[in-house]
């Protein structure tokens, strides 16, 4: 099998990563861009002994360390004048396993191998970037979700991880209505609505009045990472889990300091 057969069921799930690692889907693209430009030319290769997915994120974070594990200069300078605390916090290596265990899906040993760490390491760090999401992230969320009983979950593990639910909407228009209205700190959004309208429709719209993270929830994750753009920046699968909300609610809001904090909620 070719390299490209190998690694193409892949790659979507490696941009939703690199750009959860990084809070930018320009950030996280370039990494990732990076990594295939590295292999194309032959300077990284695979390790034939992983399974190919492992071996793909471990080879990326080869390319990640060579940077330091650091956000891109313009990012970084952003997150600290905005959340310092938070970056000194919610260390690298920290966000890396939690993201890795909770989002990805693998194993506390497949994050071991991928990070070339050992599993009491990872154990740790997952629980480090934990404590710390905890901390001072507690914000005000909205959901946007047609389905009673999903809609009841999310909001069950929302008020769980320390935040507080402030409306569930079912349609875009409903949406749009209660975000003016409520001026969330972020948004979970389901794709498909009510009236067969689109939650990235509404989610487009409010991003036009409002600077606030969006995750989007969906069962079929690889119909949104295809490469074109738009794609959003956090993502997660259907069927989901408390750690796995709790882990993508904290690093979006990691990048993204809460407006109800921040003083302000409309972009001018």
């Amino acid at each position: 099998m070719s390299i490209t057969a190998t690694l193409t069921p892949h790659l979507p799930y490696l941009r939703r990563y690199a750009r959860a690692l990084t809070g930018s889907q320009a950030s996280g693209d370039a990494y990732v861009r990076a990594l295939l430009e590295a292999m194309l030319e032959g300077n990284v290769t695979l390790e034939g002994e992983v399974p190919p997915r492992m071996a793909l994120y471990r080879i990326f974070h080869t390319l990640w360390r060579t940077t330091g594990g650091k956000l891109p200069s313009a990012l970084a300078a952003q997150v600290a004048s905005s959340v310092e605390g938070r970056l000194q916090a919610l260390q690298a290596e920290n966000r890396e396993a939690l993201l890795l265990n909770t989002v990805e899906g693998f194993t506390v040993g497949e994050v071991a191998v991928i990070l070339d760490s050992t599993p009491p390491e990872v154990e740790l760090a997952i629980a480090a970037a934990l404590r710390a999401i905890d901390k001072d992230l507690a914000s005000r969320v909205m959901i946007i979700e047609d389905e009673t009983i999903i809609a009841l979950d999310l909001e069950n593990l929302v008020v769980e991880t320390g935040h507080h639910v402030v409306g569930i909407a079912t349609t875009r228009d409903e949406a749009i209505r209660m975000a003016l209205e409520c001026k969330p700190d972020l948004i979970l959004t389901d794709i498909q609505l009510a009236d067969d309208s689109s939650g990235i429709d509404a989610a487009a719209a409010i991003l036009r009045e409002f600077d606030i993270p969006v995750i989007f929830i969906t069962a079929y994750p690889e119909r949104l990472l295809t490469g074109q753009k738009p794609e959003p920046t956090y993502l997660i699968s259907k069927p989901f889990s408390r750690d796995t909300v709790k882990a993508t609610i904290g690093q979006a809001l990691f990048f993204h300091e809460p407006a109800s904090r921040a003083g302000h909620t409309t972009v001018t």
